[in-house]
């Protein structure tokens, strides 16, 4: 278990990594004073499987590297361990694993430990595709962030939407762009196809598209995904949907 641990106050950081260590002497601690540095020592790592976090704090607070850790690990275990209550609601929002209220003891830490939102002995699949919330594609449980185009990201978004179905040209063209089908948005489509699929080639993982005769579609095979977890009635995907699918587009719905 890899535990991140932020807390700008040195000597409550170094209470909680001492509790955290007795709890978990297995565990890879990762102790910050500072959330930027978290950060940047979370997008450089394979995985962080908890991330137990102060809430008020300069410059970063809390809330928000709770917000970008999960845009990076989608199923980090978020502890919130503050003495101000009124954080309570954004905790909710953020669907953390856990909050826990200052002065704690050794027991609250160990309970939140012992009742993970994620268990840690379901790691995320090689190749991960996100849809409650915004639309993300994670592999080896790092982010894809480099499409080229938005609408190559969005490309993608719909054929996995699609749940393997085919969509043909005329279609996509008309969910990315809003046009008619003439040769200026046929060319564009190209591009944003070729963007696509080289992005896909440099992480190895261009097979998640099936292409034909001016037919796309998703290998469903290929890739883990929330979508398709839900619609088999899995618990963990049932319980990860909040009410916002592909957030990011307009044409997307459940």
């Amino acid at each position: 278990m890899r535990i991140l641990l932020v807390d700008d106050e040195p000597f409550a950081l170094k209470e909680l990594t001492k509790n955290v260590a007795q709890l978990r002497p297995n565990a890879e601690l990762f102790p910050f004073e500072y959330s930027d540095e978290a950060l940047a020592f979370a997008k450089n790592e394979s995985g962080i499987d908890v991330a137990i976090l102060d809430v008020n704090m300069p410059n970063m607070d809390g809330i928000e590297l709770a917000k970008e850790l999960k845009n990076i690990y989608p199923l980090v275990n978020v502890i919130f361990c503050t003495a101000y209550e009124k954080y309570t609601m954004d905790a909710i929002r953020l669907h953390v694993s856990g909050y826990v209220n200052k002065p704690y003891k050794t027991e609250d830490i160990e309970r939140e430990l012992d009742n993970l939102l994620h268990p840690v002995d379901n790691p995320m699949p090689r190749v991960f595709v996100r849809t409650f919330g915004d639309f993300d594609v994670f592999v080896d449980g790092l982010v894809v962030t480099n499409f080229g185009r938005s609408k190559s990201k969005e490309l993608l978004a719909y054929l996995v939407s699609k749940r393997g179905g085919t969509a043909n040209k005329q279609e996509l063209i008309a969910v990315l762009f809003g046009d008619k089908y003439t040769p200026s948005t046929q060319d564009y489509f190209k591009k944003v196809f070729r963007l696509l699929m080289d992005t896909l080639k440099g992480h190895g993982i261009e097979n998640i598209i099936v292409k034909g005769y001016n037919e796309y579609a998703v290998n469903v095979n290929a890739f883990a995904c929330d979508l398709y977890d839900y619609d088999k009635g899995l618990p963990q995907a049932i319980n990860a949907y909040k009410g916002e699918f592909m957030a990011q587009y307009e044409w997307a719905e459940l």
